[in-house]
Order: C-alpha cells, then sequence, then structure tokens
C-alpha cells in the first residue's frame, strides 16, 4: 500500500510542498534572516530585490515598519503550520468519536447527533468563527477552539454515513457473535476499515484551518498582534499593494501554495486509499 500511495503524483507533488512549509515553519528562527519585528523606518517599504532600489539583504522588501516581509514569512509559517495540525486533529477527535457512537449505535443516537449536525451547519462556518472570536478572544489557541467548534461536523457527517455501511458488514457481525464488546468492535473492526477516510479528510481540513486562521487574523481576530500570521501581512501589505507590491503578493502565495499542498495531498491520498476507486481503475 505505501508504495501505490508513493507512486501517486499528487501524493508526492503535496507532500514534497507539505514538507518544504512545515520545514520553514519549524527552522524559521535559524533561517530568517532579520528579527521578524525588528523595525527600521529608514528602510520602509524597500522593493523587493531584484527590483530597482531594492537590498539584497531584504530580498523581499521591507512593510511600512521597516521589517523584513522575507522573515515575517517565515514565522508566518510557525502559526500557519501550528493551527493547521492542532485544530484538525482537534476536529478529528471530536468529529470522528461522535462519528463512531452514532454510526454504530444508530436509533435515537444517531437521529440527535444528526440533528446537532444539521443544526451546527446551517451557520456559514466563516461567520460562525468570527462569532466565536468575539467571545473568545484573540490569540492562537482561541483560533484553535473557534476552528475545532466549527469545523468538526466536517468529519462527523463524512464519517458517520461510512461506518454506518461498514457496521452492517459480515465481519463486524462475525465480531459481535464471538462476543467482542461495542467498544472493542468498534476499535477493532471499524476504526481500521476508515482510517484511510479519516486521513483524507484531516489532509483536507488542515488546508481549511490555514485559511480560516488567514480570515480572522485579517480581520484582527485571529493571532494577537505580537505574533506574525499571514492574514495579518495582507492586511498591512494592501495599504502599500502600489509602492511595495510583494508585502501583498508573498503571503498569499505562501497561503495557496499551503492549501494546494494539503488538498493535493488529501486528493491522492483519497485516490490511492479508497478500494471502490483503485478497483474501479482495474
Amino acid at each position: 500500500m505505501m508504495r501505490r500511495v508513493l507512486s501517486s503524483g499528487r501524493v508526492l507533488a503535496g507532500l514534497i510542498l507539505v514538507i518544504l512549509v512545515l520545514t520553514c515553519a519549524i527552522a524559521a528562527p535559524w533561517i530568517a534572516p532579520h528579527d521578524p519585528d525588528e523595525q527600521d523606518l529608514i528602510a520602509m517599504l524597500l522593493p523587493a530585490a531584484w527590483q530597482a532600489g531594492g537590498d539584497a539583504s531584504h530580498f523581499l522588501g521591507t512593510d511600512g515598519l521597516g521589517r523584513d516581509v522575507l522573515s515575517r514569512l517565515l514565522h508566518g509559517a510557525r502559526i500557519a503550520m501550528t493551527v493547521a495540525v492542532t485544530a484538525s486533529l482537534g476536529a478529528l477527535i471530536a468529529g470522528a468519536t461522535l462519528a463512531y457512537i452514532a454510526g454504530y449505535l444508530g436509533g435515537r443516537v444517531d437521529w440527535l447527533i444528526g440533528r446537532a449536525i444539521d443544526v451546527w451547519m446551517s451557520f456559514p462556518p466563516v461567520i460562525l468563527s468570527l462569532i466565536l472570536m468575539t467571545g473568545l478572544g484573540t490569540g492562537a489557541r482561541n483560533v484553535i477552539l473557534a476552528i475545532v467548534l466549527v469545523d468538526w461536523t466536517r468529519f462527523c457527517r463524512v464519517l458517520r454515513a461510512e461506518v454506518i455501511v461498514t457496521a452492517r458488514r459480515d465481519y463486524v457481525t462475525a465480531a459481535r457473535l464471538v462476543g467482542f464488546s461495542h467498544f472493542r468492535t468498534v476499535i477493532r473492526e471499524i476504526v481500521p476499515a476508515t482510517i484511510p477516510l479519516l486521513v483524507t479528510l484531516l489532509t483536507l481540513e488542515m488546508g481549511i484551518a490555514v485559511v480560516v486562521e488567514a480570515i480572522l487574523s485579517f480581520v484582527g481576530l485571529g493571532v494577537k498582534s505580537s505574533q506574525v500570521a499571514w492574514g495579518q501581512m495582507i492586511a498591512d501589505g494592501r495599504e502599500a499593494i502600489y509602492q511595495a507590491p510583494w508585502n501583498l503578493l508573498a503571503p498569499v502565495l505562501a497561503i495557496f501554495l499551503t492549501v494546494a499542498a494539503f488538498n493535493l495531498l488529501g486528493d491522492g491520498l483519497r485516490r490511492t486509499l479508497d478500494v471502490r476507486m483503485v478497483e474501479g481503475r482495474e
């Protein structure tokens, strides 16, 4: 299976890009050429190094306070990846737990959880995130909590349908006949069968989390002002888009590449791990 996964062009392209962004995030304190918060009012709005008037020490130029754009871009990756990984795992745990309970037990439990999903998903996700952040306050932890509270439904809705189908398989019935408890049946028989779907949903959710974090930071409801975030960079860069376009273009491209990486990885995993799609191609 691992060989089939790695033979997919989508998986390889997405994995390479994700590793690249993750490496930049982890190594940002060592590879960033400047302190991301260091201001130089004499060197405000410098163009990129390859443009006329550019400075080689500021490869992507500087912002309106003379801060190095490349350094802020690298440090912004730390917030983006932290939120993407942590929030996605939190949403997966919450949504998957409820999905296994609803899909396996069925009946009133399934009906109650299904209605809760319908009600929660009736609110636009971004609007609901903004409302939650207004009450919770700014900060990376609150951004993560808001994404978990909003996006658990993505996992629960999709996984619940898969669990319902899997719970009707003959091997699950056989496990119950030989005396497996409900918990053991779910852990030993149903969870392994749904892992490919969970992995795919997780990677796709990471891309969504990056976008949501950027939107919240853009409107000032994301991370604190003392932290560097791509959404903040976009908000600052739009004020000087004509004098220093890379202030805006750099974080936009970073978000685009990161989200594209997670989407490529998720789509590639879906195509290689989904047995039905593999059998269809064969």
